[in-house]
């Protein structure tokens, strides 16, 4: 039976993960772990991350867990969600956070004349809209390379995003998916055993579970 880790260090909708992932792979062994061990005896790892990074950053390191997910991102296969995926990054705008360095590249804010704050959206003199920030709902996400767990998803599937946020990695052959909100940005990752989004696969309905299955059955 696949054991699969759920990193829990206080700062996921880790719920909602484990219940997603429940569904598409009933016949694994799927376990929320806030200890190392857990971790690192697990088959394969789900890093999930919400909130503010630095808070993440923080509270990973609060719970002894850094280690271990570098260790998984080393060895074992491992799915980024949400600032899961932005934290395997060098670093953020939010708060100018140092974070893990298991990718090159850093995480910029969406910001320009195109974009508002929740608190201050309105239309531009012109009348056109103003995008408000953070970015709340569906997206289309185009598959910008082939990988195992596209499979079964149509290219411009829309997924879900909840974010403020998004990776710039320094490698571009990283980015296996794309998403537009008044710009281009990267919402996939991947690289040998790692794949990681920005977009909520546990909040996007069977798109997302497929995705989450083909996590469970990816040999890397």
């Amino acid at each position: 039976m696949t054991t699969i880790a759920i990193v829990d260090y206080g700062m996921g909708n880790y719920h909602s993960v484990e219940r997603a992932l429940r569904h598409a792979a009933p016949e694994a062994d799927i376990r929320l772990c806030k200890l190392a061990s857990e971790i690192d005896a697990a088959d394969r790892v789900v890093f999930p991350g919400q909130g503010a990074m630095a808070d993440c950053i923080r509270t990973l390191d609060e719970a002894g867990l850094r280690q271990a997910v570098l260790r998984a991102a080393h060895n074992k296969p491992l799915l980024g969600v949400c600032v899961g995926e932005q934290m395997l990054f060098e670093s953020s705008q939010e708060g100018n956070t140092t974070c893990l360095g298991v990718f090159k590249g850093h995480v910029e804010r969406f910001q320009g004349p195109a974009f508002a704050t929740l608190n201050n959206a309105a239309a531009r003199p012109d009348g056109s809209e103003v995008l408000k920030v953070p970015h709340m709902g569906w997206n289309p996400v185009r598959q910008v390379r082939e990988h195992p767990l596209w499979a079964g998803i149509p290219d411009s599937t829309p997924f879900y995003f909840v974010h403020s946020y998004y990776a710039v990695p320094a490698d571009p052959s990283l980015t296996v998916g794309m998403s537009d909100y008044g710009l281009p940005f990267t919402c996939a990752v991947a690289s040998e055993n790692i794949f990681a989004v920005q977009f909520h696969p546990e909040k996007s309905a069977e798109p997302g579970l497929r995705l989450y299955r083909n996590f469970v059955d990816w040999k890397p």
